[in-house]
């Protein structure tokens, strides 16, 4: 199994002959509901572990939950997560508890199999201290002017690795981690833990006084400290190589003396109808808008499936339709093939997954099944669906006639009865793409 390493720039085997496959993703600031771009980072680590278990070995996925507001430096006068409290006029916990119980049942229609553990940033306070303070006795971090704890960017000589972003090239004044009361010692040195100030909500005590945890450490706490001191793939989305990632690795590296992640893995932006998705664009895409609007969940999943994770991606709402339809089709197919347990396995398929999870390839693949006449197309859907998770042997629903597929029976039945019998074999098959079994019998065709 090979998968590309962002910060070597290339394919890196993942020793799948570990027992245990130790994975970290970066999971939601629960201030709100996770848009679709969201999910398709979370569907990344999913793919992963699923290609993992299917080569024999486990995934141990920690996945951390953020409910302490957004933490960093540019945001502490207008912390997102106080914010949204004060517009829903409840405590700011609650707001955590219940957009976090929205992001898992998301989750669940997604498909996307439970990490192994969900820590939560508020419950992780004492872990993050610890950490703090061994960055602070091994002089990689100092107290500013302002009683906040900063690490010292300069003392990690490899800082850029991930992103390529070097300390004598960042400007001050950069939005993620400029502070203009002059507290810290380097524009580019971040906050470990935040001085509380005026602040009176979501704040702990501290050896440094009261505050709250700088926007990194919680995932350098809960990597090593869940992981027993390495990471074997670190999973998160393309805007978070820097500064997240970059300040994460120096921490984590600090205090082991050693690389803590073997693989840096990130999934590229979606664009939804051409455009990023933001509130100013009014195109932000919930996956609740997707199920109001009539669809299956999972026609998202496939949507993210039939492109390359490291490729930018434009979901629309017609790729959104066309991937229903597909999984209609192909559920009404394997109930046609017949339900089984058989499991075959595709060369093709296994080549495309272990190659830097090239689900592309695969549905490709599995196309050209679909149209075969080879005899197990039913085992090797279900191989593949190993990794897919589209659910392809759920239960047909009971079908309701379209206009469209009356007029197709129509068509098919004057076609029959004048003989034309390659127009009736074309009508057929267009009748059990959109999922209707056809029978002929000397009293006329008949459908289920």
């Amino acid at each position: 199994m090979k998968l590309y390493d962002t910060q070597s720039r290339q394919l890196k085997d993942v020793e799948v002959t570990q027992e245990r496959i130790r994975m970290y993703c970066c999971g939601p600031t629960v201030y709100r509901d996770a848009h679709v771009g969201n999910l398709r980072t979370f569907l990344l680590s999913d793919l992963i572990a699923r290609v993992v278990r299917l080569n024999g070995a486990t995934p141990y996925l920690i996945q951390n939950i953020t409910d302490v507001g957004h933490m960093s430096e540019d945001f502490v006068n207008d912390d997102k997560m106080l914010s949204q409290a004060k517009l829903e006029k409840i405590d700011p916990f609650e707001i955590a508890r219940k957009y976090e119980a929205r992001f898992h049942t998301d989750l669940a229609a997604l498909n996307i199999q439970p990490a192994a553990a969900y820590p939560r940033a508020s419950e992780s306070i004492d872990m993050m201290l610890e950490l703090i303070g061994k960055l602070v006795d091994a002089d990689f971090a100092y107290v500013g002017s302002d009683s906040s704890v900063y690490f010292s960017a300069e003392k990690f000589a490899t800082y850029g690795a991930i992103s390529g972003n070097k300390l004598d090239s960042l400007k001050p004044g950069h939005r993620y981690e400029y502070s203009e009361d002059g507290a810290k010692s380097f524009h580019a040195d971040w906050a470990l833990w935040k001085a509380a100030g005026d602040r009176t909500e979501m704040v702990w005590d501290s050896p440094w006084g009261k505050g709250f945890p700088g926007w990194h450490i919680e995932c350098s706490a809960m990597s090593l400290q869940l992981l027993d001191g390495h990471v074997d793939i670190h999973v998160g989305g393309i805007d978070l190589r820097f500064p997240h990632h970059e300040n994460e690795r120096a921490q984590s590296n600090a205090l082991i003396n050693e690389e803590a992640v073997s693989l840096w893995v990130h999934g590229e932006h979606l664009l939804f109808e051409g455009k990023k998705m933001s509130k100013s664009s009014g195109n932000v895409v919930l996956l609740n808008d997707v199920i109001d609007k009539g669809f299956d969940p999972l026609a998202i999943r496939l949507c993210f499936l039939e492109n390359k994770y490291r490729s930018q991606m434009d979901l629309t709402w017609n790729s959104i339709e066309a991937a229903d339809e597909t999984l209609k089709r192909w559920r009404n197919k394997m109930a046609l093939w017949g339900v089984g347990t058989e499991i075959t396995v595709d060369p093709e398929i296994e080549t495309a997954f272990n190659t830097d999870l090239d689900t592309s390839g695969a549905i490709i693949r599995l196309r050209e099944i679909e149209k075969s006449d080879q005899p197990d197309k039913a085992s090797i859907f279900r191989y593949a669906d190993q990794v897919l998770g589209l659910d392809l042997e759920r239960p047909v629903v009971a079908k309701v006639l379209t206009p469209h597929m009356q007029k197709l029976l129509d068509d098919r039945a004057l076609a029959r009865s004048e003989k034309r019998w390659s127009d009736s074999d074309q009508l057929r098959g267009e009748l059990e793409n959109l999922g209707l079994e056809i029978k002929d019998t000397p009293e006329g065709q008949s459908w289920s």
